[in-house]
C-alpha cells in the first residue's frame, strides 16, 4: 500500500535532476518505504528520461513516464495524478528548489486541509531574488486576484500538496496545460468548497528555470483571461450514495479507465471522468446500473471525495 506519492513534471532537466535528488533523499529516508516517485517527462529535447530512471532507478516504488509532444507543465502535473497511487500526492519541481524539509509538514496538514501549498510570502509579499521579478509577482497577484477572485498570496509556488480525492477531481476538470495552470487548480478548489491552507516554506532560486518573464507573462495573462470564461463539464456515472468504493474501482478497471474519482453526496454518488472518457463511463454505468450524464462544479462541490 502506498501512503504518498510525490510527483515531479520535467521538462529538459537532465542537468538538474541529481542535485534535486540529493536535496529530495533525506526527506524520502523520513517519509519511508510507503512512499512512491512519479516522473511526467514533459516530452524534453534532452535525456530528461534516462537521466530519471538513473537518479532514481534504485527506488522500491518508482514510476518514469513520457508525455509526447511536450503539453505544458499543467498537462504534466494532472497526468502525474491520474497515476500516482497514493492517498497523498505531492508536487514538486525538479529542481526541488522549495527545500524538501518542508514536505513532511505539509504532508500532516492534509490531516486537517484537502490541499496544502507551500507558501513563499514574506510580510505579506513573495521576495524573488531581483527587483524585477518580485514586481512582476505583486502584479501578477493582482491580476490572479481580479481574473480568479483567489485571495491565496502565493500560487506559484513549486510545492503543494493535496489529498488524494481532491487532486484528482482537480486533475479531471482543470484545462490549462502551460504556467498559469497553479491559479487554475488553486480556483476550482475554491469553488468546490475544499479545505485550503498555506504552509509556509523557504527556497532557493536555482538556475536554470523554465520560466522566462517576457516570454512567458504575455501567455500567463491569456490564460488567466481565459479561466474567466470557462464552464467546466465533465461526463460522469450516477450511481446509488453508498456504493463501495471497491465495486466503483472494479468497474474503471473492467473499462481500463485511470485517474478517476467517487464524488459522495447524501442522494447520490458520481464517478468523475475525464472530459474525453465517456465511452468508458458507458461501460461503468453498465456495470454499475448508473446512468450517464455530465455534471459541472456546483453539483460537484462540497461531496466527500475518494480517488479510484
Amino acid at each position: 500500500m502506498i501512503d504518498t506519492s510525490i510527483v515531479i513534471p520535467a521538462y529538459n532537466e537532465s542537468a538538474r535532476l541529481g542535485a534535486g535528488y540529493a536535496r529530495l533523499a533525506p526527506v524520502l529516508d523520513q517519509l519511508g518505504p510507503d512512499t512512491e516517485v512519479v516522473i511526467v517527462d514533459d516530452g524534453s529535447r534532452d535525456d530528461t528520461l534516462g537521466v530519471a530512471r538513473t537518479v532514481y532507478g534504485h527506488l522500491e516504488h518508482l514510476l518514469v513516464v513520457r508525455q509526447e509532444p511536450n503539453r505544458g507543465k499543467g498537462a504534466a502535473v494532472r497526468l502525474g495524478i491520474g497515476l500516482a497511487r497514493g492517498q497523498r500526492i505531492l508536487v514538486t519541481d525538479a529542481d526541488m528548489a522549495i527545500r524538501p524539509r518542508h514536505f513532511p509538514d505539509m504532508l500532516d496538514a492534509l490531516d486537517e486541509l484537502d490541499i496544502a501549498p507551500g507558501s513563499r510570502v514574506q510580510d505579506g509579499r513573495v521576495r524573488y531574488h531581483t527587483i524585477v521579478r518580485s514586481l512582476a509577482g505583486d502584479a501578477f497577484h493582482l491580476l490572479v486576484h481580479h481574473y480568479a477572485h483567489l485571495t491565496l498570496r502565493d500560487t506559484q509556488c513549486g510545492a503543494k500538496a493535496f489529498r488524494a480525492g481532491p487532486a484528482r477531481l482537480i486533475a479531471l476538470l482543470a484545462t490549462t496545460d502551460r504556467f498559469a495552470y497553479d491559479v487554475e487548480m488553486l480556483s476550482l478548489a475554491q469553488r468546490l468548497g475544499l479545505r485550503i491552507g498555506p504552509v509556509p516554506v523557504t527556497w532557493d532560486d536555482v538556475r536554470g528555470s523554465s520560466v522566462h518573464l517576457g516570454s512567458d507573462s504575455l501567455g500567463m495573462l491569456k490564460d488567466l483571461r481565459r479561466l474567466a470564461r470557462l464552464r467546466y463539464q465533465n461526463p460522469v456515472v450516477q450511481v446509488r450514495a453508498d456504493l463501495e468504493v471497491a465495486e466503483a474501482s472494479r468497474a474503471a478497471r473492467e473499462v481500463r479507465a485511470n485517474g478517476l474519482v467517487l464524488a459522495r453526496g447524501s442522494a447520490d454518488a458520481l464517478i468523475v471522468l475525464a472530459r474525453d472518457g465517456a465511452v468508458a463511463g458507458a461501460g461503468i454505468a453498465a456495470s454499475l446500473g448508473g446512468q450517464l450524464r455530465t455534471s459541472g462544479l456546483a453539483e460537484l462541490a462540497n461531496r466527500e471525495l475518494v480517488a479510484l
